[in-house]
């Protein structure tokens, strides 16, 4: 393990609406070290996105962190920050790559004016230097014809090209934890591990950590060293990529890895889906949260929260099924091909 960079500790974050507050992150902890990479995985709503945010510093009303949650940047509580700090602690020590370009990226700006304007901003260079380094960037992160591109506007690139730009403005000023919230959402499967292999790269250019965002466990397999799966506000199993994918603990995390389409099975496989909605945060159940979808619920699963299993290495589940007086279960054996049906 490496020094690490990032702490979250009992993130709690709610927004209140007309309906009552909704509890969209209830108690999540985790760590991030010096260059590695973290996945956050779930469906959409778990409170993968909020938790990003959070990080960032930009949950704004109605939204509100709640007392206790602390999330600390090299030893230091973000959510103790002034408004000055925190500018400065966004883009140059974390930055962000968020999920939609086109609506992130300034539609009136040059692509490159938004890069150069970072630097300016962060007083990282004066207009001509910035306008220099965003051309690099852009060069950096393989855009072709950069002096060009750099005078068009977002609308003139394509999805993965602007995804790049998005990239480039995050690394404007070297920072050393990237959030990168769905960085891959909406873009087809080549351009999609374009971007992840362009994101490995520059990791190991500038040792920057990463916290990957996403729902899409075949995105994650080729870049995260260890995964934490959420579901409804919780982290419910978390470990070493390849524990979760070749011994996973938690039901839910076998149905997520049952829903990834794979190719070895000669179409003799329907596409698996997870039955059954999340619970409503207005109101979050007393027990296991995923209780009401899970095919092994126990009476016990409704009533009273799981406990944390630890298995070692890192690698811990919340979930009944690991208490000693639970029935025994065999875990479905995800890994290898389903018997294939004539």
């Amino acid at each position: 393990m490496g020094e690490t960079l990032l702490q979250v500790k009992d993130l709690r974050v709610s927004y209140d609406t007309y309906a009552g507050e909704v509890q969209s992150v209830r108690g999540v902890s985790f760590e991030v070290d010096a260059g590695e990479t973290l996945a956050i995985v779930g469906e959409s709503g778990c409170g993968k996105s909020v938790t990003a945010k959070s990080i960032m510093g930009l949950i704004m009303d109605p939204g509100q962190i709640k007392k206790g949650s602390q999330i600390l940047f090299d030893g230091v509580n973000i959510l103790d920050m002034t408004p000055k700090e925190l500018r400065a602690y966004r883009g140059e020590k974390c930055a962000m790559i968020f999920q939609d370009a086109l609506t992130s990226l300034d539609p009136t700006m040059k692509v490159g004016k938004q890069i150069a304007e970072v630097l300016r901003v962060h007083g990282r260079a004066g207009k001509a230097e910035a306008a220099a380094k965003a051309v690099e960037l852009l060069r950096r992160v393989g855009i072709p014809n950069p002096e060009i591109r750099a005078q068009e506007y977002p609308h003139q690139f394509s999805g993965g090209m602007r995804q790049r730009a998005m990239i480039a403005t995050a690394l404007a000023c070297d920072p050393r934890l990237l959030i990168a919230d769905e960085p891959t959402t909406a873009l087809d499967v080549t351009i999609q591990a374009q971007i992840i292999d362009l994101m490995k790269r520059l990791q190991a250019e500038t040792g920057a950590a990463i916290v990957l965002i996403t729902h899409d466990l075949g995105v994650v397999a080729g870049i995260a060293q260890r995964i934490a799966v959420m579901y409804s506000g919780l982290i419910v199993e978390r470990g070493r990529a390849e524990d979760i994918f070749y011994q996973p603990r938690h039901p839910y995390t076998w149905s997520l890895l049952r829903a990834v389409p794979r190719l070895d099975l000669k179409n003799k496989q329907e596409l698996a889906t997870i039955e059954g909605t999340p619970p409503d945060l207005l109101a979050p159940p007393a027990g296991c949260p995923f209780c009401t979808r899970c095919k092994y619920c126990m009476p016990i699963c409704k009533e009273e929260a799981p406990p944390c299993a630890d298995f070692g290495s890192g690698h811990q589940a919340s979930c009944w099924l690991h208490d000693p007086r639970a029935p025994g279960v065999d875990m479905p054996d995800i890994t290898e091909k389903e018997a294939e049906q004539p």
